[in-house]
C-alpha cells in the first residue's frame, strides 16, 4: 500500500489548510488589502506548500528508497538520513 493512502487522512487535511490559505488571499485581494498583508499570506501559502512537499518527499525516500531506520548497510542508512535532512533544510 502506498504511503499517500496510509496517510490519506492527514495529507488531505493538510491540502485543506493550504485551500483555506490561499482563498483567504483571493479574499485579501478582494478586499483590497495592502500588498504587505498579501505577501505575507502568500509566504504563508508557500510555507505550507513546502512542508507537505517535504512530508511527502520524506515518507518517497522511507518507503520507495531506503529506511534509514531499516537500512542493514550502515552507510546507506546514513545516506538516506542525510538526503532527508537536505530535503528538510532545502524547503523550509
Amino acid at each position: 500500500m502506498s504511503h499517500t493512502i496510509k496517510e490519506k487522512t492527514k495529507l488531505l487535511a493538510r491540502v485543506r489548510r493550504i485551500k483555506g490559505q490561499v482563498e483567504a488571499i483571493e479574499r485579501a485581494l478582494e478586499a483590497e488589502l495592502g500588498c504587505a498583508d498579501v505577501l505575507m499570506l502568500v509566504a504563508s501559502v508557500r510555507g505550507a506548500v513546502n512542508g507537505l512537499t517535504v512530508e511527502l518527499m520524506e515518507d518517497h525516500i522511507r518507503n520507495h528508497v531506503v529506511d534509514p531506520a531499516h537500512e542493514p548497510d550502515p552507510e546507506r542508512a546514513k545516506g538516506a538520513a542525510e538526503l532527508i535532512d537536505v530535503v528538510r533544510t532545502y524547503l523550509k
